[in-house]
This record gives C-alpha cells, structure tokens and sequence, in this order.
C-alpha cells in the first residue's frame, strides 16, 4: 500500500507559483497543463497540485516542510534565497510545543510556508517570533 498526502491549493498566477515551488521543492513539476501544475515528491511524500483560479485564501494557517537537520533547513534557505525569494530564519525558537530551527518564505499567493527541523519537545507552546500580515507565523490561534 502506497500512502502518500495530497495537498491541492488554488494560485493566482500558476507559472509564478510553478517558480515559487520549484524552488522551495528543489524539482520540476511532473504535469503542467493550462491551469494546472503537479509535484509528486518523494521526499517528502507528496503529492501537490496548484490550481489556477478560485479562492485562494482557504484558511490555511501555514505548511512546512520537516527535515532531518539543521544543514537541511540551511541548504533550503540557499536555494530559496539564490533564487532571490526572501527568507526568515527563526533558530534555536520554541514553536507549538517543539524547539525548533527553521526558515520561513512565502509564496506568490501568500500561503506561508516554514522549513524546520524538530529539535527537542517542549513543555511551553510558544509563539513564532517572525510577524506576517496576518500575525504571528506559527501556532497561531483564534484568540491571539
């Protein structure tokens, strides 16, 4: 049996965010018709598609992508900061109960996106340090 999460967003603009995810994934789209573009990843195991048109703010808080290593959070924001997409790092943070490295980006449409490595658990929730529009990063809730 093969599991394996499928997330479908809708874009504003798809080859802007084609570009967008190309670098925050490292891969080229597998598919990539009018309106429509596909990543299967395998690492992580995903498979994501941007659709172009409709609502685009779904009332996604953030997505991430959990890596292995510190390096590995380091490695994306080199890739992403080399293609010239501004990056936020937030090391060493206590974030919804994990002490955390990671680096935030966001994308054309301004889903948040947030790279991490899980350092240890934590006994405090925490709250990201890094502010957007709309708040606080991560661990945002109703109520603050």
């Amino acid at each position: 049996m093969i599991l394996k999460p499928h997330v479908a967003i809708n874009v504003r603009n798809l080859e802007q965010s084609i570009e967008f995810y190309r670098h925050l994934f490292g891969e080229e789209p597998v598919k990539v018709r009018p309106g429509y573009a596909k990543f299967d990843l395998d690492e992580p195991a995903l498979n994501f598609t941007l659709n172009e048109g409709g609502e685009v703010n779904g009332g996604i808080n953030h997505l991430g992508i959990q890596v292995g290593s510190t390096e590995e959070v380091l490695a994306a924001k080199e890739r992403l900061k080399s293609a010239g997409l501004a990056t936020f790092d937030e090391m060493d943070t206590t974030c919804c109960y994990a002490r955390q490295d990671k680096i935030w980006v966001t994308s054309p449409d301004g889903h948040r996106w947030e790279v991490f490595v899980v350092k240890a658990d934590a006994d405090q929730y925490g709250k990201s340090s890094v502010h957007f529009e709309s708040g606080s990063a991560c661990c945002t809730t109703n109520n603050g």
